[in-house]
């Protein structure tokens, strides 16, 4: 059983926690490849999936690569070197990327690893205040969870376009435990990354939760994790562990 007495707040990671990690960039990555071979007229799937860490034949994003870590800001960098690499000019680059780049439709492609609005509801009752803290952006985060009616579930969102330094920097914690009134020691941090549990022992979090719905196998979470669950509905005192 997990014992939630005596916490605050849950810090939840959006995509492999929440929403289907795959559903969402996967689509996305190879549409954009495709936009990209398009415009340039070059062969760069593949350069672009191994730069991003993309397993094309999988259809899933490899632990620990760019894709499941980092930012968009640093996505469409890394997009810019790969084009660069492959021999286009600078201004060329950031023209072509300027044409292509895009977002993952944050409605269409989000598919909820569980009953999110149970979920919400059952640790609301457990006298928890729920954030949010993810490598995407602000606006794509807000319109997903509107778009699962869920916009006025979470108290806090804090986005990798905030401004502050990303995970597995502790500060994204801190900010979601600054703004809830929730000592770091009072919160738990749920993810599927190695980055996530991370950013949970550097900011001192009272609990680190591996969840490895996303991204990451078990044996890659475990040493950072306080605790191991298959999906995130575990999180539950009557669900177990």
């Amino acid at each position: 059983m997990i014992d939630l007495s005596g916490y605050g707040l849950i810090i939840f990671d959006k995509d492999g926690t929440l929403i289907d990690f795959n559903s969402m960039w996967g689509p996305w990555i190879e549409a954009l490849a495709q936009q990209l071979e398009a415009s340039t007229g070059l062969a760069l799937s593949a350069a672009i999936y191994e730069a991003m860490g993309y397993d094309a034949a999988g259809k899933q994003a490899i632990a620990g690569g760019q894709l499941a870590v980092s930012s968009m800001a640093g996505l469409r960098t890394l997009a810019g070197e790969v084009l660069e690499a492959q021999g286009l000019a600078p201004g060329t680059a950031e023209d072509a990327l300027r044409a292509a780049w895009h977002g993952p439709d944050p409605q269409s492609s989000a598919q909820p690893l569980t009953d999110l609005p149970s979920l919400f509801a059952g640790l609301r009752a457990q006298g928890l205040k729920i954030a949010v803290v993810t490598s995407d952006d602000r606006g794509p985060t807000e319109t997903t969870f509107a778009g699962l009616g869920l916009g006025g579930e979470v108290d806090v969102i804090v986005a990798a376009d905030d401004g502050l330094p990303i995970k597995p920097a502790p500060h994204m914690v801190w900010t979601a435990c600054l703004k809830t009134g929730v000592l770091p020691g009072k919160t738990i941090v749920v993810g599927d990354g190695v980055a996530d549990l991370q950013m949970a022992r550097a900011a001192g979090a009272g609990l680190a939760v591996g969840v490895t719905s996303g991204v990451s196998r078990a044996e890659m979470l475990a040493p950072y994790a306080d605790l191991l669950l298959a999906n995130v509905d575990e999180i539950m005192p009557d669900k177990g562990a």
